[in-house]
């Protein structure tokens, strides 16, 4: 995403969680996160601030290890489920990890320190060029857009029930002359009974996130949008080379 204001323009790169990988999809992701890291100017370390640092967040703390000159702050999530005294234990666990420039204390919920973080952030940036124009908002193409506000609402309404086996690919996008935008869409799943739940009794599950992703998107593109949504089976598409290079992902070829 691209904030411009009169006295800045910043670039926020949203990198997938650094995890233990246990698919070809998930090494993919976290190759994609340990490369971006270097080329920031900022790092923020996103954590969840009820519960101790994971095995995953001692990893990420020591990828920081080689940063020597990019400030790392501690982004302490969840603050409005914690008191005080528990957020106060919890950052000195975190702060152990690594010698962090900064750390606050935010609630993305209720909005909490959200100014703060982002004036501590633009402290932290080096004086440069503007890159974009000032109306845009991101240097993404509009078809991955379409499919990432599809893929949100998916997995808002799905929950925890097809978690990360889920892949959107818009296969048609394109005005009509009506000047309706039309977005046709294939979401993917690994196993027909994931498939059973995307649809759901009736198609009322798929009318759903339809219904939601329509809204979200005219209000991104703003103009009317018709979304016409089709779900298919790939079976344990997130352990197939082929599979993952047909979705977009650009995976290293095996050798």
């Amino acid at each position: 995403g691209i904030l411009t204001r009169e006295d800045v323009q910043a670039i926020f790169v949203d990198t997938p969680g650094i995890h233990i990988p246990r698919t070809m999809l998930g090494d993919y992701m976290v190759r994609v996160a340990k490369e971006a890291i270097p080329d920031a100017d900022v790092v923020l370390f996103v954590v969840d601030i009820t519960v101790p640092p994971t095995l995953e967040d001692r990893e990420i703390a020591c990828l920081f290890a080689s940063l020597s000159d990019i400030p790392v702050i501690l982004v302490m999530n969840k603050a409005d489920e914690v008191s005080s005294q528990e957020a106060g234990a919890q950052r000195a666990a975190y702060e152990v990890l690594y010698a962090f420039d900064s750390a606050m204390l935010v609630s993305a919920l209720t909005g909490y320190n959200r100014d703060a973080l982002l004036e501590l952030v633009i402290d932290r940036l080096p004086l440069g060029p503007r890159y974009y124009p000032e109306d845009q908002l991101t240097d993404q193409q509009e078809r991955f857009i379409a499919s990432e506000l599809i893929r949100e609402q998916a997995l808002r309404h799905l929950e925890q029930e097809v978690p990360h086996a889920l892949a959107v690919v818009v296969q048609d996008f394109k005005e009509r002359p009506n000047g309706i935008l039309y977005i046709s869409a294939n979401l993917y799943t690994e196993k027909e009974s994931q498939k059973g739940i995307v649809i759901g009794r009736g198609g009322a599950m798929l009318k759903r996130i339809g219904s939601e992703a329509r809204l979200a998107l005219e209000e991104f593109f703003e103009r009317k949008v018709y979304v016409d949504l089709w779900v298919k089976v790939r079976k344990d598409w997130r352990r197939n080379e082929r599979y993952l290079r047909e979705l977009g992902y650009r995976v290293p070829k095996e050798t």
